[in-house]
């Protein structure tokens, strides 16, 4: 959500900074409302300024009859105000519907274009691991184990599920236990969150209204499954005030996630790499406005220590304008290789959102002792998402005889499993 006044102040490079994204922003529109708004409550003082003043002249009226007439005059101007006050609600609902249409403003920074084709890799890490068979695809992998069941998983709820069995299912639980206590050393503090949320929570988190069509709804009780960690951890400090010396605060969670988005058959859907449930950690930090850069890049180096200690070949990407988020003003990408699919593949995505959430949230902090409340910053970053890192550990890791060796760090999680086989799946 952005700050009316900033537009106010500075309608063209707010103009500038949206058509950067690729968008038309209606900002004349939004500055009309505006107008309008600020005229009728205008309007509105000044007739509470008259009601007031004929008040304190009816207290001291001694004549009946002129008391009367006053009397009837306050409350013709009480009648008026109530219309006014009628035009300024309507006014400012159309402007908020306005406001929260508008995506946050991308930092001068992030590279120029019109969608994902002009993101560009900023680093890279290892090479691609050399094969001497022709490495599976896990949708081909998985089954031969016994650990990956699509039609079990279509039979149970539909398409776009599956099912994970013995070390699968041990392989993915090992996965977000081995990255929950890795954020841990790192400094995070572990959250264990509400899957279903208000409304008014994924509206803080950026996801309404714009997405509300990929969202799964209890129209009920009128709660709504979670797309991402992301929002329960935006929704924490909703409407406080944060201490400043207590930023910044990072957090660490676990949440499955749910996404109702429409999925197209063909390669990019083939196997788990999309799906309306997925699993992931996500890292999330509530911070000073000054300090949300190097916390990004803390963030960035978070995420790529993930994939370094699985072994993977990983490159990072900076998203151009055309390709950001709703909710961000600069984002990186972390892709790991995977032989299998022969594509890399996102396993994070780490994002500064500045004070686009937390004006939404209404999340501010004391910068110090009786200094006025300030928006926090806000940033996330998935640490990493599964299944993406399922996929490519068993298509990193794969062997000749159709087996997979568990990466290192992982083994304490496995009860001490080295190699899943058919045998031992």
């Amino acid at each position: 959500m952005h700050d009316i006044q900033d537009i106010r102040s500075h309608p063209d490079e707010v103009r500038q900074a949206l058509a950067r994204r690729g968008s038309e922003p209606p900002i004349d529109a939004l500055l009309a409302l505006d107008a309008d708004r600020r005229a009728l409550l205008a309007q509105v003082e000044q007739l509470k300024a008259e009601r007031n003043r004929v008040s304190k002249d009816i207290s001291q009226m001694k004549d009946a009859g002129d008391r009367e007439v006053r009397i009837r005059e306050m409350r013709a101007i009480g009648q008026h105000i109530e219309v006014l006050d009628a035009g300024v609600k309507e006014k400012e609902d159309a402007l908020t519907e306005v406001m929260r249409g508008l995506p946050n403003l991308p930092d001068a920074d992030v590279p120029e274009g019109a969608d994902e084709s002009h993101n560009v890799v900023v680093q890279t890490s290892g090479e691609p691991k050399a094969f001497d068979f022709e490495p599976r695809p896990h949708w081909d992998l998985g089954p031969a184990l016994g650990i990956l069941d699509f039609e079990r998983g279509v039979r149970v709820t539909g398409s776009r599920f599956y099912v994970l069995s013995g070390a699968g299912a041990r392989l993915q639980r090992a996965l977000i236990a081995w990255m929950l206590d890795l954020h841990i050393r790192q400094g995070y503090l572990e959250k264990y969150t509400p899957f279903l949320v208000r409304q008014e929570t994924l509206f803080a988190a950026g996801q309404l209204p714009k997405f509300r069509d990929n969202l799964y709804h209890d129209a009920e009780e009128d709660l709504w499954m979670v797309p991402t960690a992301e929002v329960p951890l935006t929704g924490l400090h909703m409407d406080e005030i944060l201490d400043g010396g207590t930023l910044p605060r990072r957090y660490t969670a676990y949440t499955p996630c749910f996404r109702r988005e429409k999925m197209s058959a063909g390669r990019d859907v083939r196997g788990i790499k999309r799906g309306h449930q997925f699993d992931k950690v996500e890292m999330y930090v509530f911070c000073a406005p000054q300090d949300s850069q190097a916390e990004l890049e803390r963030l960035r180096a978070h995420a790529e220590q993930t994939c370094a200690e699985l072994g993977f070949a990983y490159r990072v990407k900076q998203l151009c304008t055309g390709d950001l988020g709703f909710s961000a003003r600069k984002t990186y990408d972390v892709e790991v290789w995977a032989p299998g699919c022969n594509e890399w593949l996102e396993v994070s995505s780490v994002s500064n959102c500045g004070a686009f959430q937390a004006r939404r949230a209404n999340a501010r902090y004391r910068p110090e002792m009786g200094s006025k409340p300030q928006y926090v910053h806000t940033l996330n970053g998935s640490g990493l998402g599964l299944p993406r890192t399922l996929i490519a550990v068993l298509e990193n890791y794969q062997q000749a005889d159709g087996s997979v060796v568990v990466p290192p760090v992982l083994r304490p999680w496995m009860g001490g499993i080295d190699r899943i086989t058919p045998e031992g799946a």
